[in-house]
């Protein structure tokens, strides 16, 4: 038993039976059990209960042992002078202070079944997927499970979005340009990609993008990669990046992003080259946004290139056999996921009433990813249909499973209340 768990048990009322006595034998009925603060402070706030006829309207305090309000310094706290009820899972000693303002104490341990202990406990103390493998259903996942966890993870990102805005001056294309560098650096050049994009002021991207060698030139040099050039290529790249360079003040500041543990199609050269050939497109923040399906977004995404030298290279001065380097599928999924859905609903959360039910329609229309918690989650009986469901799974396993958070899952509700 945990602190925690007897608070979820009195906020969601899973007892035997309620037929309550205090530690004197009076009869408690509880009107309303309060509402669970999480802050500072008393555990459950507004309550009411009825004891001996006489109506009380207040505080209750939740400890696993009456001498945890002494242990817990709560007689010298003002916050806890309102307090109508001190519930505690066992009763070990009598608390003067409480005895002479007349609070009663109601002990729950004969209250609560003996099984939900035992499956919290086992859940927790698990080395698992999830800690509740042994137990998951299926069926136990709630009505609009996936789409709430969509709709979190969306407020969540637009909160950062918006802190990005600010700082950009709500300058969309920006944003959307430090977004998509992030999402072509994938896990393991995410930040790096991200920092490089954030070096350059956008007004120098819109001075360039309808050069893609030049936006090419300015990625490599800042990159760190044009330093020795190998090859007649990578001379016409670094006379490009030095006059880009002094023209625009360019910081000497360098990001040297990582080959590592990265199969070549997603070697950083090949993304960065796709991501300065996306940019020859004029106004994309604006046909992002008008791009009313997925259809669209694909059409829009699927011309984009390495440039030409890399159809014959992976890295620099290396050739490889001919292939171009155009963006897969699987990849334009990863930028509408991470990238494009979040900063639409972000857009037009303030005004279309219906933007969220469409961006989780948007959702419905891509595929779902496929990586080693999904497979995980399949392993748990789940069928995963589409990106909502698998968007949903991995943002609650983080949220969630990885933090053992099974009190706040509308699974875990399920499951140890049943």
């Amino acid at each position: 038993m945990t602190e925690k768990l007897l608070q979820y048990l009195w906020n969601y009322k899973v007892f035997k039976h309620f037929n309550f006595k205090d530690i004197e034998g009076n009869s408690v009925e509880i009107i309303h059990s309060g509402t669970w603060n999480t802050n500072a402070g008393p555990d459950f706030l507004d309550a009411k209960i009825r004891i001996n006829g006489l109506l009380l309207a207040g505080n209750i305090e939740l400890h696993l042992r009456s001498s945890d309000w002494i242990f817990h310094n709560h007689s010298l706290d003002p916050n806890y002078q309102n307090i109508i009820l001190h519930v505690v899972f066992q009763h070990d000693i009598e608390v003067q202070e409480l005895t002479g303002r007349q609070v009663p104490t109601l002990e729950l341990r004969n209250y609560i079944d003996d099984k939900i202990i035992w499956k919290y406990e086992k859940i927790i103390n698990g080395n698992v997927f999830i800690a509740c493998e042994n137990i998951f259903d299926p069926k136990k996942i709630p009505v609009n499970f996936h789409e709430e966890n969509i709709l979190k993870k969306l407020d969540e990102k637009s909160s950062e979005l918006d802190r990005n805005l600010l700082q950009y001056k709500n300058n969309f294309e920006a944003v959307l340009f430090h977004s998509l560098a992030y999402s072509f650096g994938l896990k393991v050049n995410a930040v790096i990609f991200r920092q490089i994009a954030e070096s350059i002021e956008y007004s120098i991207i819109n001075k360039i993008r309808q050069h893609p060698l030049q936006l090419e030139a300015l990625l490599f040099g800042i990159s760190g990669w044009l330093e020795d050039p190998q090859d007649e290529q990578m001379k016409i790249w670094k006379r490009e990046f030095d006059f880009i360079k002094a023209k625009f003040s360019i910081s000497d500041l360098k990001f040297r992003p990582k080959f590592l543990r990265l199969r070549p199609p997603n070697f950083p050269t090949i993304r960065l080259s796709q991501l300065a050939d996306l940019y020859k497109h004029q106004h994309l923040f604006s046909k992002i946004m008008k791009a009313g399906n997925t259809e669209e977004l694909y059409t829009l995404f699927s011309s984009i290139k390495a440039s030409e030298y890399w159809d014959s290279h992976f890295n620099f001065g290396n050739i490889s056999k001919v292939h171009p380097k155009t963006l897969s599928k699987d990849f334009i999924d990863l930028l509408i996921l991470n990238t494009v859905l979040p900063l639409k609903y972000a857009y037009h959360r303030y005004h279309h009433e219906e933007t969220a039910d469409e961006i989780i329609q948007l959702y419905r229309s891509v595929s779902a990813e496929k990586n080693t918690i999904i497979t995980g989650w399949k392993d748990m009986g789940l069928e995963i249909t589409d990106a909502l469901e698998s968007q949903s799974l991995i943002y609650h396993h983080k949220t969630h499973c990885e933090t053992k958070n099974c009190l706040a899952c509308g699974i875990g509700f399920k499951l140890l209340k049943e």
